[in-house]
């Protein structure tokens, strides 16, 4: 109920441009509902989400807000429970968002697959310059397809 109020707020708030939400348990629910209301924003640049308990679903959500977006440059999203199917849905929006520069998908649950749809998008972005992902499971199979995609991607700077 509470970032589904914040949501609402944000709707029509011209002047926030920063949302520092961590470990507040929004969960899947919130993190739609927040996802809707940057569909619309304008304003607001930097979401951190850290520790919500977001999951697969919210970070989809999230995704195809970032899909339409075009203020937020930074988003933090963690230790939120994101696995593969979270990590594909924000690789599908960062291969047409051109306004986020830094996304903290640390200390989730993104394996191989997730890692390889990340790098399949690093290939084509080109205003990511910060990816971090310590604290998942990519392995070395996931490592290979970020290294792959870091011989074509030049904006990337920390990783």
């Amino acid at each position: 109920q509470g970032a589904a109020a914040l949501a609402e707020a944000l709707k029509v708030n011209t002047a926030v441009t920063e949302m520092w939400l961590s470990d507040n348990w929004i969960g899947a629910q919130g993190a739609a509902a927040l996802a809707k209301a940057l569909k619309a924003n304008t304003t607001v640049t930097v979401m951190l989400l850290s520790e919500n308990e977001i999951s697969d679903q919210g970070a989809a959500a999230l995704a195809e807000a970032l899909k339409v977006n075009t203020a937020v440059t930074k988003m933090v999203l963690k230790g939120n429970q994101i696995g593969d199917q979270g990590a594909a849905a924000l690789a599908e929006a960062l291969k047409v968002n051109t306004t986020v520069t830094a996304m903290g998908l640390d200390s989730n649950y993104i394996g191989v697959q997730g890692a390889a749809a990340l790098a399949e998008a690093l290939k084509v972005n080109t205003a990511v310059t910060e990816m971090w992902l310590n604290g998942n499971y990519i392995g070395v199979q996931g490592a290979a397809a970020l290294a792959e995609a870091l011989k074509v991607n030049t904006a990337v700077t920390k990783m």
